[in-house]
């Protein structure tokens, strides 16, 4: 097999041919550093590597899958790239931002933990910008990721390291964190899959689990290895009073897609959407037609009212108030996307937040009834292909069909549903822009019903005959 064949087989598939010893989990891991290493300076998506302590976990895990160790955990030896937002154990955790460069966390955060438990190996850290306040992926730090389609385009944020490591081959599982669309996001621009899971499934540390817009979750590159780290991650934890206690399994095989009832919405009511991002939409549409599916276009009622509670809720909440807080002390070693965020969120009050309810409560009316006739929900990701890579997120004049939208919330379709925060939504691959670029859509599903929306992907995936499987699909870099 070839080396690049290896770097993009799926975790599923890794932990069989790890379990009949047709590959070795030290085998994997030699020839994902040397994907890195040759790849990695052209799309910048990794921060700290650890390939000295991976090495020595993988050679534990070759002894657990011959014999001569323990038993072989869920996910032994198959390395996982973590984002750098998130708490590993005696690392540093930066945040993209000099602020933290060298802070180092004495405990993992709970998604981290159970991963590390059921044998997955840390290999590296992926970029992030500043707090993840961006849909960019450019720090003062580590500096600008690139979209390893095309590196005139960002790989979108937060996760955007996450996405970009996958989708070059740097690893089989990555993690991610979603408070407006940090992981479907950069799915989207990237063509991997990414799921953002009700809020409370899985579980997280402070202050992020405080948040009700907050959610943790997988990127991967098939739907079946999202299930397989949710199936690991999810369930109440001692340390995050918000996770719930219902568990839910996702099944290895779930039904066909036949029969399912799917809404769709092309601009959720009222967004400017990329002509091209709207065409794959629809060839998305026509899959689960043929599926199957009964597909029927309906009107949400949304407005832009949605952005601007948005808005008002990430600036006056801690996500939006840190900058503030560091800009106090740090304002020197902050991007200038902080520092506009900073200012920006002093025109915000606790009114607005409170007011920032009653839309949320709208935009349920109107969503809850639709989806008691329907089984999920889909639309864009992203209303266009991706930024270019050097966006400016405070960009006064950012168009989309010619349009004047805002730099940070006019192109993206995301923040809405982390708005209805328990319901699941996963992004997965609608199809590539003409300039390279990857597109998306996302499925949402009912409140905590993980299960349909996995159904619905994971149906969607196999009509499709999936990504990634051959050179021709893979990014050129």
């Amino acid at each position: 097999m070839r080396d690049e064949d290896l770097c993009y087989m799926s975790a599923t598939e890794l932990l069989e041919r790890f379990t009949s010893r047709e590959l070795s989990p030290v085998d994997l891991l030699e020839r994902l550093i040397a994907r890195i290493e040759a790849v990695n300076p052209a799309v910048n998506a990794l921060t700290d590597r650890y390939f000295d302590e991976a090495r020595a976990k993988a050679r534990k895990a070759a002894a657990c899958y011959s014999g001569d160790g323990p038993a072989p955990r869920p996910l032994e030896g198959v390395p996982v790239a973590v984002k750098d937002a998130q708490r590993v154990a005696g690392k540093r955790t930066t945040q993209g931002s000099l602020i933290f460069e060298h802070h180092v966390d004495d405990h993992a955060d709970p998604m981290i933990e159970r991963l590390e438990a059921a044998g997955a190996i840390i290999h590296v850290r992926t970029t992030t910008p500043e707090f993840c306040l961006s849909g960019t992926c450019n720090t003062r730090l580590w500096g600008n990721t690139l979209n390893p389609f095309n590196r005139e385009f960002g790989p979108g944020g937060s996760s955007g390291g996450s996405a970009v490591a996958l989708a070059a081959g740097f690893t089989p599982l990555a993690t991610g964190t979603d408070i407006g669309g940090s992981i479907r996001i950069p799915a989207a621009c990237c063509g991997v899959v990414g799921f953002k899971p009700p809020h409370g499934r899985n579980p997280d540390g402070p202050p992020a689990n405080f948040d009700r817009y907050n959610h943790c979750g997988p990127l991967t590159r098939t739907v079946r290895d999202a299930a397989l780290v949710q199936n690991i991650v999810s369930g109440a934890h001692p340390s995050d009073h918000d996770s719930l206690r219902d568990t839910v399994t996702v099944p290895c095989d779930l039904p066909s897609g036949k029969g399912l009832k799917v809404a769709w919405s092309m601009d959720l009511g009222y967004k400017q959407v990329d002509g091209e991002v709207r065409a794959n939409t629809a060839k998305a549409l026509e899959v689960f037609r043929q599926m199957g599916a009964e597909v029927r276009e309906v009107d949400l009622g949304w407005s832009a009212k949605c952005d601007e509670a948005a808005i008002h809720w990430y600036n006056t909440m801690h996500f939006g108030r840190q900058t503030l807080w560091h800009a106090r002390d740090n304002a020197a070693l902050m991007t200038d996307y902080a520092l506009a965020t900073a200012e920006a969120l002093q025109q915000s009050t606790i009114d607005d937040v409170a007011h920032s309810w009653e839309v949320q409560h709208e935009m349920y009316q109107s969503f809850g009834a639709i989806m008691e006739d329907h089984d999920v929900l889909v639309c864009p990701t992203n209303a266009v292909p991706a930024l270019r890579a050097d966006h400016d997120p405070a960009d006064p004049d950012f168009r989309v069909n010619g349009v004047v939208v805002d730099p940070e919330f006019g192109w993206g379709m995301t923040h809405q549903f982390n708005m209805l925060q328990y319901c699941p939504v996963m992004a997965v691959p609608s199809g590539f822009a003409g300039n390279g670029v990857p597109t998306g859509i996302q499925i949402v599903g009912r409140t905590f019903d993980d299960l349909t929306v996995f159904r619905a992907a994971q149906a969607y995936e196999t009509a499709v005959g999936g990504w990634f499987q051959t050179g021709a699909v893979r990014p050129m870099v």
